[in-house]
Protein backbone atom coordinates (compact mmCIF):
# COMPACT_ATOMS: atom_id res chain seq x y z
CA UNK A 1 0.00 0.00 0.00
CA UNK A 2 1.53 3.37 -0.96
CA UNK A 3 2.34 5.93 1.68
CA UNK A 4 -0.30 8.52 2.45
CA UNK A 5 0.54 12.17 2.70
CA UNK A 6 -0.69 14.59 5.30
CA UNK A 7 0.04 18.29 5.64
CA UNK A 8 1.72 19.47 8.83
CA UNK A 9 -0.71 21.90 10.51
CA UNK A 10 2.15 24.14 11.67
CA UNK A 11 4.37 24.48 8.61
CA UNK A 12 2.29 23.06 5.76
CA UNK A 13 4.99 20.59 4.69
CA UNK A 14 3.96 17.14 3.46
CA UNK A 15 4.43 14.31 5.92
CA UNK A 16 4.44 10.71 4.65
CA UNK A 17 2.47 8.17 6.66
CA UNK A 18 3.68 4.60 6.17
CA UNK A 19 1.78 1.49 7.19
CA UNK A 20 3.90 -1.51 8.07
CA UNK A 21 2.97 -5.05 9.14
CA UNK A 22 2.86 -5.71 12.87
CA UNK A 23 5.21 -8.40 14.27
CA UNK A 24 3.65 -11.13 16.39
CA UNK A 25 4.66 -14.51 17.78
CA UNK A 26 2.80 -17.78 18.27
CA UNK A 27 4.00 -20.68 20.40
CA UNK A 28 3.09 -24.29 19.72
CA UNK A 29 3.51 -25.64 23.24
CA UNK A 30 4.01 -29.40 23.47
CA UNK A 31 2.87 -31.08 26.68
CA UNK A 32 3.51 -34.77 26.24
CA UNK A 33 2.12 -35.73 22.83
CA UNK A 34 -0.46 -32.89 22.77
CA UNK A 35 -0.38 -29.16 22.05
CA UNK A 36 -1.84 -26.26 24.01
CA UNK A 37 -4.59 -24.14 22.47
CA UNK A 38 -6.50 -21.28 24.05
CA UNK A 39 -10.08 -20.12 23.64
CA UNK A 40 -9.94 -16.35 23.02
CA UNK A 41 -11.79 -13.85 25.23
CA UNK A 42 -11.55 -11.14 22.56
CA UNK A 43 -12.50 -10.99 18.89
CA UNK A 44 -11.94 -12.87 16.77
CA UNK A 45 -13.47 -15.54 19.00
CA UNK A 46 -12.39 -19.13 18.69
CA UNK A 47 -9.44 -21.36 19.48
CA UNK A 48 -5.87 -20.22 18.87
CA UNK A 49 -2.25 -21.05 19.38
CA UNK A 50 -1.00 -18.97 22.34
CA UNK A 51 0.71 -15.82 21.14
CA UNK A 52 0.46 -12.11 20.59
CA UNK A 53 2.15 -8.85 19.74
CA UNK A 54 5.86 -8.23 20.22
CA UNK A 55 6.46 -5.33 22.61
CA UNK A 56 8.87 -2.54 21.70
CA UNK A 57 12.37 -3.43 22.93
CA UNK A 58 11.54 -7.14 23.18
CA UNK A 59 13.06 -9.95 21.11
CA UNK A 60 10.84 -12.48 19.36
CA UNK A 61 12.03 -15.16 21.77
CA UNK A 62 11.25 -13.00 24.83
CA UNK A 63 7.80 -12.23 23.42
CA UNK A 64 7.11 -15.94 22.82
CA UNK A 65 8.02 -16.91 26.39
CA UNK A 66 6.04 -13.96 27.83
CA UNK A 67 2.92 -14.62 25.75
CA UNK A 68 2.97 -18.34 26.63
CA UNK A 69 3.20 -17.49 30.34
CA UNK A 70 0.55 -14.74 30.20
CA UNK A 71 -2.02 -16.83 28.33
CA UNK A 72 -1.42 -20.32 29.78
CA UNK A 73 0.49 -19.92 33.05
CA UNK A 74 3.18 -22.22 31.64
CA UNK A 75 6.91 -21.66 31.78
CA UNK A 76 8.08 -22.90 28.40
CA UNK A 77 11.39 -23.96 26.97
CA UNK A 78 11.70 -22.83 23.37
CA UNK A 79 12.92 -25.69 21.20
CA UNK A 80 13.05 -24.11 17.76
CA UNK A 81 11.79 -21.42 15.47
CA UNK A 82 9.28 -23.25 13.28
CA UNK A 83 8.22 -20.92 10.45
CA UNK A 84 7.13 -17.35 9.69
CA UNK A 85 3.64 -16.74 8.30
CA UNK A 86 2.99 -13.46 6.52
CA UNK A 87 -0.21 -13.68 4.46
CA UNK A 88 -1.63 -10.13 4.68
CA UNK A 89 -5.08 -11.69 5.25
CA UNK A 90 -4.02 -13.96 8.15
CA UNK A 91 -5.46 -11.64 10.82
CA UNK A 92 -8.74 -9.83 10.09
CA UNK A 93 -7.77 -6.92 12.38
CA UNK A 94 -4.34 -5.96 10.98
CA UNK A 95 -1.62 -7.03 8.60
CA UNK A 96 0.53 -9.12 10.94
CA UNK A 97 3.58 -11.28 10.45
CA UNK A 98 3.95 -14.09 12.95
CA UNK A 99 7.03 -16.07 13.80
CA UNK A 100 5.98 -19.44 15.21
CA UNK A 101 8.04 -21.25 17.83
CA UNK A 102 7.82 -24.81 19.12
CA UNK A 103 8.24 -25.10 22.89
CA UNK A 104 7.90 -27.68 25.65
CA UNK A 105 6.13 -27.39 28.98
CA UNK A 106 5.31 -29.87 31.72
CA UNK A 107 2.12 -28.77 33.43
CA UNK A 108 -1.55 -28.48 32.52
CA UNK A 109 -2.28 -25.04 31.02
CA UNK A 110 -4.74 -22.52 32.47
CA UNK A 111 -6.62 -19.88 30.52
CA UNK A 112 -5.21 -16.54 31.72
CA UNK A 113 -4.98 -12.94 30.46
CA UNK A 114 -7.00 -12.78 27.23
CA UNK A 115 -7.59 -16.56 27.14
CA UNK A 116 -11.01 -17.76 28.34
CA UNK A 117 -9.68 -21.30 28.74
CA UNK A 118 -6.78 -23.47 27.68
CA UNK A 119 -6.67 -27.12 26.73
CA UNK A 120 -4.50 -29.91 25.42
CA UNK A 121 -5.28 -31.28 21.97
CA UNK A 122 -3.90 -33.78 19.49
CA UNK A 123 -3.99 -33.97 15.72
CA UNK A 124 -7.41 -35.20 14.70
CA UNK A 125 -8.99 -33.83 17.86
CA UNK A 126 -8.59 -30.08 17.37
CA UNK A 127 -11.38 -27.78 18.58
CA UNK A 128 -13.36 -25.49 16.28
CA UNK A 129 -13.35 -22.85 15.17
CA UNK A 130 -9.64 -22.18 14.85
CA UNK A 131 -8.99 -18.47 14.26
CA UNK A 132 -6.51 -16.58 12.11
CA UNK A 133 -4.46 -19.02 10.01
CA UNK A 134 -3.91 -21.35 12.97
CA UNK A 135 -5.54 -24.30 11.20
CA UNK A 136 -2.86 -24.09 8.50
CA UNK A 137 -0.10 -23.58 11.07
CA UNK A 138 -1.20 -26.66 13.02
CA UNK A 139 -1.55 -28.69 9.82
CA UNK A 140 2.04 -27.70 8.92
CA UNK A 141 3.25 -28.50 12.44
CA UNK A 142 1.66 -31.99 12.58
CA UNK A 143 3.05 -32.74 9.09
CA UNK A 144 6.48 -31.65 10.34
CA UNK A 145 6.17 -33.94 13.37
CA UNK A 146 5.28 -36.88 11.08
CA UNK A 147 7.84 -36.26 8.31
CA UNK A 148 10.49 -33.83 9.57
CA UNK A 149 9.68 -31.46 6.68
CA UNK A 150 9.00 -27.82 7.48
CA UNK A 151 6.62 -25.74 5.32
CA UNK A 152 7.92 -24.36 2.05
CA UNK A 153 7.61 -20.66 1.22
CA UNK A 154 4.21 -19.68 -0.14
CA UNK A 155 4.30 -16.97 -2.77
CA UNK A 156 0.74 -17.07 -4.03
CA UNK A 157 -0.33 -13.87 -2.25
CA UNK A 158 0.06 -10.58 -4.04
CA UNK A 159 0.46 -7.21 -2.31
CA UNK A 160 -2.52 -4.91 -2.19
Amino acid sequence: MPARELKCPRCGESVHIYRNPIPTVDVIIEVGDKVVLISRKNPPYGWAIPGGFVDYGESLEEAAVREAREETGLEVKLLEQFYTYSDPERDPRHHTITTVYVAKAERVPKGLDDAREAGLFSDGGLPEPLVFDHGQILKDYFEYKRTGRKPQPRTSHSPK
